[in-house]
């Protein structure tokens, strides 16, 4: 059973990170699925997709959960049956979920590619990155911001939010693991901690609101 990491952040909150090396066979055992569960992983066309699905339902049962406790609201937002807030990530071979009794959370795993310099201007001032001048260094702070902003969007859960224009990440530099959050959307302010590592090539980034 791969489970890669677990992060206790605290007494209340707790991450789990699974690296998939399982076959789905093998992923599929004893593993109960609800009927939309199971037709929505039916539909997925890529294997790593059906093997990441299935391995976050192992990732749920460490925590103490089985399927039948996950449901999504409209938003598209997964919650816990408990009323336990729950949030969950894939990245090709990484999958991770955060749960927390009290406090709201998102997390976000990430592949570190050149491809997000490309895009960063999409989701953040890139005139505030000219003083990196590693192309190496740059992908790995733009893959934090995206997955900071990408967290705090799971958590905010409302269509109409922009990463560019409502979700802000106070700056950090290369020694730091943690930074704070803020967005700014129809009137309302809402602030997050905000934690991320990296392990082979990947960024994990979790948020907690505040």
């Amino acid at each position: 059973m791969p489970l890669y990491k677990t992060i206790t952040v605290n007494p209340k909150i707790k991450v789990y990170i699974w690296k998939v090396t399982e076959s789905e066979k093998e992923l599929s055992l004893n593993i109960q699925l609800t009927n939309p569960c199971q037709l929505r992983m039916e539909g997925m066309k890529s294997e790593l997709h059906r093997r990441a699905f299935l391995s976050i339902r192992h990732l749920m049962g460490l925590a103490g959960y089985v399927d039948h406790d996950l449901f999504y609201d409209e938003a598209g937002k997964p919650h816990l049956k408990d009323g336990k807030n729950i949030s969950i990530t894939h990245s090709y071979q990484f999958t991770g979920i955060i749960i927390s009794k009290e406090d709201e959370v998102g997390i976000d795993i990430e592949k570190q590619r050149d491809k997000i310099a490309i895009i960063g201007h999409k989701f953040t001032p890139m005139e505030d990155y000219t003083d990196i001048e590693s192309s190496i260094e740059l992908v790995k702070k733009l893959t934090i911001i995206w997955g900071a902003k990408e967290s705090l969007y799971k958590i905010y859960a409302t269509h109409g939010l922009s990463f560019m224009n409502h979700i802000y990440i106070h700056d950090f530099v290369k020694s730091d693991s943690s930074t704070t959050g803020l967005i700014k959307y129809e009137g309302s302010l809402t602030s997050y901690d905000i934690s991320f590592l990296e392990f082979e090539g990947f960024t994990c980034v979790y948020a907690i609101k505040k």
